[in-house]
């Protein structure tokens, strides 16, 4: 079995042998530093003269940053670090060695010069620990809806009409001279989906055209839509505050290493799991924010610094539920002059990372929000046919992935919690 840097606790005092790249060297006299990673961690090599042949030396002056080796040597504990292993390097063998300078260099570089180099970028330790989270991420978000019955079934990606506002679409050329966009959302098909399976769910990348260039905002991003028969609004709440939770849990068990490399302070990511999300209607929300020096006013949506400023001294993210009807889609169920929604809105100024709402399940009263958003009844009439035939209450809530992973791992900006960002102004590579 292949030996990997995560598992070199196993290995102690034992002869192994690792496979990676270099990523930083020093040296000291008759000693060479190498810094190795392998994908599954980082590793400090330490070759020493007067313990190698002379080959193996020469191979460790000679090698450069990023170049490619299999080493050889014996694990020991580090003498002044817990829970920190180096290996005592016994052979190494050049896989290529980079013969020019590599353009990443470790001092500092600018943003635009990095994501120019995203390819190579990714190979930074910092970066490295981002889609470590990523990946936990999304297998903390699985296994939640596993265990929890839901069925993952895939939505489309081209679509015939909005899900949302039309406005925010990619137009593309199909089949025939049709036109069709890449989807926004898979809601409206899940909500088909559950009449079959019960609780449905899908999980992959959707598109929005909106010429937005905040920190939180890209238009092309991984979304995580679900949706459940016979769940009302606030077990729709419930439901998203335990996978939020079930997610963290299993970062904080799974990624120390990851969120030691980022600096991140998971004491703030421990109270989320402890205490109770906060509830607060859309109309306690603005009152709140008023008081503390907010200029919103009632019926505006709230901006980046709303969000911040509310959970600025919560130790938990906050649900914003029961909007006004007029600020919300038409598939979200009417209360009064409100809709049964919520946002929830993750602490440390980390922004909205979840939408829900029940669905308006009455076909008349669906039928009248689609005529009141001046929408193609036509465009819609197989998504009116699920209120024809056995409608149920019904709800669902949207993750956006990169958003909570810029939370949970503390990054400022989400153009670095996807391998291959795509910005207003980037497309490549």
């Amino acid at each position: 079995m292949k030996q990997m840097i995560k598992n070199i606790s196993d290995f102690v005092d034992e002869e192994i042998t690792l496979k990676g790249w270099l990523y930083n060297k020093r040296s000291s006299g008759g000693i060479v530093f190498l810094e190795i990673r392998d994908g599954s961690g980082f590793v400090q090599a330490v070759v020493r003269k007067d313990d190698v042949d002379e080959e193996t030396w020469e191979a460790a002056e000679d090698l450069t940053q990023e170049s490619s080796l299999e080493i050889s040597g014996e694990v020991s504990q580090h003498p002044k670090k817990e829970d920190v292993y180096e290996l005592q390097v016994s052979n190494i063998d050049i896989i290529q060695l980079v013969e020019e300078e590599y353009p990443i260099s470790l001092k500092e570089h600018g943003p635009d010069f990095l994501l120019q180099n995203r390819h190579l970028w990714l190979r930074d330790p910092k970066q490295w620990a981002v889609l470590k989270i990523r990946d936990t991420i999304v297998r903390g978000i699985r296994e939640y809806l596993d265990q929890n019955d839901f069925t993952l079934t895939d939505s489309p990606i081209f679509t015939p009409n909005a899900c949302e506002d039309t406005t925010e679409l990619f137009e593309v050329d199909y089949l025939d001279d049709d036109t069709a966009y890449l989807s926004q959302s898979g809601q409206l098909y899940l909500e088909a989906a559950i009449m079959s399976v019960g609780r449905a769910y899908d999980f992959g990348p959707v598109f929005r055209a909106e010429k937005s260039t905040t920190k939180r905002h890209l238009t092309e991003f991984w979304m995580m839509d679900a949706e459940a028969a016979f769940v009302e609004h606030e077990e729709n709440m419930d439901i998203q505050e335990e996978i939020t939770k079930h997610i963290i849990r299993k970062c904080l068990d799974e990624c120390g290493k990851a969120f030691d490399i980022l600096d991140r302070d998971t004491s703030k990511l421990k109270d989320v799991v402890e205490n109770d999300f906060i509830r607060l209607t859309y109309k306690e929300t603005v009152e709140k924010l008023q008081d503390m020096g907010s200029d919103i006013e009632y019926g505006e949506d709230f901006g980046n610094d709303d969000e911040a400023m509310l959970t600025k001294d919560t130790k938990v993210p906050v649900f914003i539920e029961r909007w006004p009807k007029d600020l919300k889609p038409f598939y979200m169920k009417l209360d009064g002059d409100f809709v049964l929604n919520n946002d929830m809105i993750a602490t440390e100024a980390g922004g909205e990372i979840f939408g829900g709402s029940e669905r308006e399940d009455d076909y008349d009263k669906l039928v009248g929000r689609i005529e009141e958003e001046g929408l193609n009844k036509e465009n819609y009439d197989w998504y009116l046919d699920l209120r024809k035939y056995g409608s149920v209450p019904h709800s669902g809530f949207g993750i956006g992935l990169e958003r909570v992973v810029r939370w949970v791992s503390g990054v400022e900006h989400v153009r670095e919690t996807i391998p291959f960002p795509r910005l207003v102004n980037r497309i490549r590579p």
